[in-house]
């Protein structure tokens, strides 16, 4: 038995309390209050189970013989553990969502450096009640209007519209 309580996990509670959406925080309770329930009872089991005094069983049982057998069949059986099989996966999947989630947080790294340039660029433009249109199409070349290429209002191919 010790080996395993030794195996299990402990939970952090508090962390995982605070990644629960509030409206998913009555099956949280729940769940920590089912797996509390087990952690108790599971604790109140001995470390050993209880070892059965053949001896008093051989002079209770009228039949000679049969507790020898149940004896011999008891020490024969071997109730055979499982084997973890599922763990490797799991530790591949969490070192996957490691580096896709480094990534992630590479990649927003450098579009929030874009965006706080981006940012300066606009704080540092004159203001716009200000500006002229050349002002504004040079701050904005997207607004610029092609007169020559189409002379004819609204100066952009229809489809840009």
């Amino acid at each position: 038995m010790a080996g395993r309580r030794a195996a299990l996990k402990a939970i952090d509670w508090a962390a995982f309390a605070e990644r629960v959406p509030p409206n998913q925080r009555a099956m949280f309770n729940a769940l920590k209050t089912r797996s509390d329930a087990l952690s108790a009872r599971l604790a109140a089991l001995p470390e050993k189970p209880p070892t059965i005094d053949w001896a008093y069983y051989k002079t209770a049982v009228a039949k000679s013989g049969m507790v020898d057998e149940f004896e011999k069949k008891f020490s024969a059986l071997k109730v055979p553990e499982p084997v973890d099989t599922q763990t490797a996966k799991i530790d591949a999947q969490e070192q996957e969502a490691s580096k896709s989630t480094a990534e992630y947080v590479q990649a927003s790294k450098a579009r929030i450096a874009q965006y706080e340039q981006h940012l300066q660029k606009l704080k540092s433009m004159i203001p716009f009640e200000q500006m002229t249109f050349e002002d504004l199409n040079e701050a904005f070349p997207e607004t610029k209007l092609d007169k020559e290429k189409y002379p004819f209002w609204p100066h952009k191919p229809i489809a840009d519209l």
